[in-house]
């Protein structure tokens, strides 16, 4: 008999079907035995009664370990009860491998015991639900992109230059005494693309080295960059809402079973769904946080607590716009007639995740391109390349940046980001 996954068993109610999968619990009395089954794409309690099966069949049950690799046979039955809405009547179990002594019981585990046994604590509840959140979304971005006439595009992992300096970047030894970085960003090379295609998106790992322990922050992570030809700041905001709004409302209405496994409160992105995020100036933020005690001047960056109380304010994400010139990266266009700003948003989760993506319409003029690299002291001829990009056939144009697994926190309603992400690269974690 063939195999069905535990997620089409509501499909086969009345059937008699078999599971290929493992044990994750077993509980037994003397006369029945409750096997907790997974497979990879659900979970199902299997009820196996004594005197309905051999003697044998009874005891290889009652004798599996937890983490058992098992091939179970019975009767598909409707249960209200069970999250699935069906439970299996396990007539056979065939042992494919035991379990041994499996190191993460069902008791309680530390956050450090569950990270350095991360390999294994994968196939748990939690992190099985997050990373099909994931798998959801990184799905939606490729079709979403895909129908809107976006191009996939692929940027380097090692550049010779940096985006924004080399401050937080892994440097790299290469041969002869070259050296590299590992990539902080995709963008430049966006760009790039954006000009030969008209519109694309990189997707793909990206590199910080900052010496940072916080909740947000990883060293090695996934990061969505989209480039436009033709496009302006308003419509890179539009962009970006349209993407979220997208997004948050797919993974509600596909992965509604996992939000609930995890507890996740579905109406607390139900507005996100919709759209209609605010928008508000820089001046206006600095303004608000001010009332509320915060000693910001034109020019400050905010920091994590003044994310979450800019977010707190609303029940969506806000879009917080028009930068001061030197708080942000030297490749952003000008507010017309204002250069001390810059045609760059910041977008802010509600709940208190902070910043979401960051993007700005780009400057597309050679010679303001050339004095801001010169402004930041960047060596020229690493930009060259770039600055080819404004000498034959410059347009405006925008784009932006998401960290996938900021995103993943926020959605899945998760504390840290490094249980978005399958195996976290931290400053004090790279095992496993």
């Amino acid at each position: 008999m063939s195999t069905i996954p535990i997620s089409a068993l509501p499909d086969h109610i009345g059937a008699t079907v078999t599971v290929a999968g493992w044990v994750t619990n077993l509980r037994s009395s003397g006369k029945i035995a409750f096997l907790q089954l997974r497979d990879g794409s659900g979970f199902v309690q299997g009820v196996m009664v004594k005197n309905e099966v051999s003697e044998d069949q009874f005891a290889t049950a009652r004798s599996l370990g937890q983490e058992s690799a098992v091939k179970v046979t019975g009767t598909v039955r409707a249960d209200e009860r069970a999250p699935s809405g069906v439970e299996l009547g396990v007539t056979s179990v065939e042992v494919v491998a035991e379990g041994g002594d499996y190191p993460i019981t069902p008791k309680e585990h530390g956050v450090d015991f569950l990270f350095e046994h991360r390999h294994l604590y994968l196939r748990h509840r939690a992190p099985w639900a997050i990373l099909r959140v994931r798998d959801e979304v990184e799905r939606g971005v490729h079709e979403f992109f895909g129908e809107r006439g976006f191009v996939r595009f692929d940027s380097p992992v090692f550049t010779p230059s940096a985006a924004e300096g080399t401050t937080n970047l892994f440097e790299i030894d290469l041969f002869e005494e070259d050296k590299a970085y590992l990539a902080q960003t995709g963008q430049l090379y966006a760009e790039a693309g954006a000009m030969a295609l008209g519109k694309v998106y990189t997707f793909g790992p990206t590199f910080r080295a900052e010496k940072s322990k916080t909740r947000r922050h990883l060293l090695e992570f996934w990061m969505l960059e989209p480039e436009v030809a033709y496009l302006d700041h308003e419509g890179n905001m539009a962009l970006q809402e349209e993407m979220v709004a997208y997004l948050v409302g797919r993974v509600l209405e596909r992965r509604a079973a996992e939000l609930e496994s995890l507890g996740r409160d579905p109406k607390k992105l139900e507005p996100t769904a919709e759209g209609g995020f605010p928008r508000i100036s820089y001046d206006e933020a600095i303004e608000y946080l001010n009332a509320r005690g915060e000693p910001l001047t034109f020019g400050d960056d905010f920091g994590a607590p003044h994310e979450t109380m800019l977010g707190e304010r609303y029940d969506r994400p806000v879009f917080v716009e028009k930068w001061p010139t030197e708080a942000k990266a030297f490749y952003m266009e000008p507010v017309p007639g204002d250069p001390t700003r810059v045609l760059a948003s910041d977008m802010i989760a509600p709940e208190g995740y902070g910043e979401l993506i960051g993007g700005s319409q780009r400057i597309h003029d050679l010679k303001l391109l050339e004095e801001r690299i010169d402004q930041h002291g960047l060596p020229r001829e690493a930009f060259e390349w770039y600055l080819d990009l404004r000498r034959y056939g410059t347009v405006p144009h925008s784009g932006y940046g998401m960290g996938l697994e900021r995103f993943l926190a926020w959605v899945t309603g998760v504390q840290h980001i490094r249980q978005v992400i399958p195996f976290p690269r931290m400053l004090t974690r790279m095992y496993p």
